[in-house]
């Protein structure tokens, strides 16, 4: 690790700070609105007589309605070619992200995020390449993370989106032995500065730390990379979506990997690089160092990314490393395509006058995403606000007044009661009899004894309560129909489901939000593949007949040679999601009842026909229907049986055929053969 640029670090520390000033206004109520999400029991001064105060009973109406509004639906990729040729490219794209989705678990991100983004105006999601996932065969994977906005600072002044920004902040909760070992930098003397960056707990903690990581776009257009703890730097990158290898400072040879040296190919002749005046030394000669700790996308090709790094150059023998930024890898070996085609390690750079072909290794370049990590989702879009609106924002007074009500109402309930008056010097005898004993001293004072019935009338209040929740869910656009409760102006099942989508048609506008964030976030992820996925990485699908297929996703099918023989890669595709799709998939036990209706109006073929069956329950086992799966084999092994016994049959009825066949035959020979008088024999 390099040290301590001072002057970059102080420069960034700056830039968050007046971003941070600048943002101020917006931090300030996100743990307002996350309180009273929580159900805050504060009342603030409604009348010029009130003061500032706690209800002891909240009716917390705005964790109703932003429930109400929770959808565990997740919008589907799709993926349009740009070219015809490119079709199996595009729907290669959508298994590969359906199969990402599985594996990152999204079903819980989606849940934590459809509660952030209602609350706060919107959300982030943390997209990038972690060379730490690995398995026998792969290097990295990509890697998706929660972003609460408080943990997100915007650049100061830029509202339009985070690619608007020449630079975006966020704030990251670690461990310091998370540091120590992906940086190799010990913070175990630092403190934790914020905190809040964790939740809505204000104490810190002793074995965290709050990192921080500035996203800017560099002087060519890329995206560079800045990260420190307090007044330590952890990391400097100014192009760190680039490739990342270390050369020799002496000789310029990339660091092989541990366990073999010919990981860096030799030149055409077969000799290494300077090997004729220094010799290559065995695998046992050179100096391997302790363990890397594994940086921010700095995994290069899988077979270079290692953990131990070589201390001393196994070529020059120089123990000086220089990190270098790679734009082009050189072919040590063919690549094979999924298609089978082959891109050559060697090509003709030119013929000598003998006609000998002058052979240089293939360079093909390596593909940048250029795009920053951050991917946004509002919750509806507001001119000159970097998140979208809050529901809670909206709402925050009519909740206050609720607060109030149920304070009032309480305050009248629990001091109503009855009461008596009786006279100075009168006494009651207190007993578990029928009978109660009030004794007097005068007589006279008989009419002095009297009951008075205190009660409080809650009427008003409770009318205007229900006034003041009507008004809460008329705007955020909530009905009782949505909300499945029962709606008395809905008198019948149409008129419900209509009621319905009115309330859904004017939350459409959170929908088309959420459905941008995820075209955004299915590009991103893409790309990130297109970079670094070297390895090719299985794809399990399903096909037309509902069967298991598995494919591969090879990033070097995106590679392509233009009129000049210049490499290039493919990206051009356009990202959306199939939002109809993904909302009646969310429903599995309305998409079941839908494919019984199918298969009872024929639309599977006729109900006696096994075929139809098959294809019947090959569907439910789609949509995931208990039990579907075992169903779907028996009918399998009927068909299959039914076609043996056919196959048999009509075996045995061939024979049949020939038998009859063949009978006829030696019938028809037998009487075209002379008798014998036509034959001059006499028979005695």
């Amino acid at each position: 690790m390099k040290k301590t640029d001072r002057k970059k670090l102080e420069y960034w520390q700056e830039r968050l700070k007046a971003d941070e000033e600048a943002y101020a206004g917006e931090l300030a109520k996100m743990d307002r609105r996350e309180a009273l999400y929580l159900g805050s029991p504060r009342i603030k001064p409604i009348s010029r007589e009130d003061v500032e105060d706690n209800t002891p009973h909240v009716r917390n109406v705005v964790l109703e309605l932003v429930e109400a509004q929770v959808s565990s639906s997740i919008p589907q990729p799709k993926v349009t070619p740009r070219r015809r040729k490119d079709e199996r490219l595009a729907r290669l794209i959508e298994d590969m992200l359906r199969n990402e989705l599985d594996r990152m678990n999204f079903e819980e991100v989606n849940d934590q995020q459809e509660r952030t983004v209602p609350i706060q105006g919107g959300g982030a999601y943390l997209v990038e390449w972690d060379s730490t996932q690995r398995t026998h065969t792969t290097a990295g994977e990509v890697s998706v993370q929660l972003l609460h906005p408080k943990q997100v600072i915007p650049q100061a002044g830029v509202c339009s989106g985070v690619e608007d920004m020449d630079h975006i902040i966020i704030k990251l909760p670690q461990t310091k032995g998370y540091i120590k070992r992906r940086y190799g930098v010990d913070v175990s003397l630092e403190s934790e500065s914020e905190p809040d960056a964790r939740g809505t707990e204000e104490s810190t903690a002793e074995d965290m730390v709050t990192q921080y990581v500035a996203y800017y776009r560099n002087d060519k257009g890329g995206i560079g990379l800045y990260s420190w703890v307090n007044d330590t730097q952890l990391e400097d990158l100014t192009d760190y979506q680039a490739r990342h290898l270390r050369r020799c400072a002496k000789c310029g040879m990339a660091e092989p990997a541990p366990g073999t040296v010919t990981s860096i190919p030799p030149t055409l002749d077969g000799i290494y690089p300077l090997a004729e005046q220094i010799g290559v030394p065995a695998e046992s000669e050179i100096s391997w160092g302790e363990e890397e700790p594994n940086q921010r996308l700095r995994a290069t090709d899988g077979a270079r990314s290692k953990a131990v790094r070589a201390t001393t150059c196994p070529y020059c023998g120089s123990a000086k490393w220089e990190d270098s930024e790679e734009e082009f890898e050189e072919l040590a070996q063919d690549v094979t395509r999924s298609d089978g085609e082959v891109i050559s390690a060697l090509h003709i750079e030119a013929v000598q006058d003998d006609g000998t072909p002058v052979l240089t290794r293939t360079r093909l370049p390596y593909y940048k995403p250029n795009v920053f990590p951050v991917v946004v989702q509002k919750n509806i879009s507001v001119f000159g606000r970097f998140l979208g609106g809050s529901d809670v924002d909206v709402i925050e007074s009519q909740q206050n007044t609720v607060n109030r009500l149920e304070a009032k109402m309480l305050d009248k309930l629990l001091t109503a009661g009855s009461y008596m008056s009786l006279p100075v010097d009168a006494t009651i005898e207190r007993n578990a009899g029928e009978m109660k004993l009030i004794r007097f001293t005068n007589i006279q004072d008989k009419s002095l004894v009297d009951v008075y019935d205190m009660e409080g009338d809650v009427s008003q209040d409770m009318a205007m309560l229900d006034h003041t929740y009507e008004e809460m869910r008329q705007v955020i656009g909530v009905t009782d129909s949505f909300q499945g409760r029962r709606d008395s102006t809905a008198t019948s099942g149409t008129a419900k489901q209509f009621a319905a989508a009115q309330t859904a048609g004017r939350l459409e506008s959170k929908r088309v939000m959420k459905n941008a964030a995820f075209q955004r976030l299915y590009e991103t992820i893409f790309k990130l593949k297109l970079a670094y996925a070297d390895e090719p990485r299985p794809i399990a699908k399903y096909n037309a007949d509902g069967e298991r297929e598995y494919e591969q996703f090879n990033r070097y099918d995106f590679l392509e040679q233009d009129a000049a023989g210049e490499w290039f890669w493919n990206d051009q595709f356009i990202f959306s999601v199939d939002d109809t799709s993904a909302t009646l998939a969310s429903n599995r036990e309305a998409m079941w009842e839908e494919a019984r209706l199918n298969l009872q109006t024929g639309a599977f073929g006729p109900l006696d026909d096994l075929q139809t069956m098959l294809f019947f329950w090959t569907k439910m086992e789609m949509l995931h229907y208990p039990g579907a799966a075992e169903t779907k084999e028996l009918f399998k092994r009927r068909i299959a049986t039914q076609q043996e016994a056919a196959a048999q049959q009509e075996a045995q009825q061939a024979k049949i055929v020939a038998m009859q066949a063949q009978l006829e035959a030696e019938k028809a020979e037998a009487q075209s053969r002379p008798g014998p008088a036509e034959t001059g024999v006499s028979v005695m």
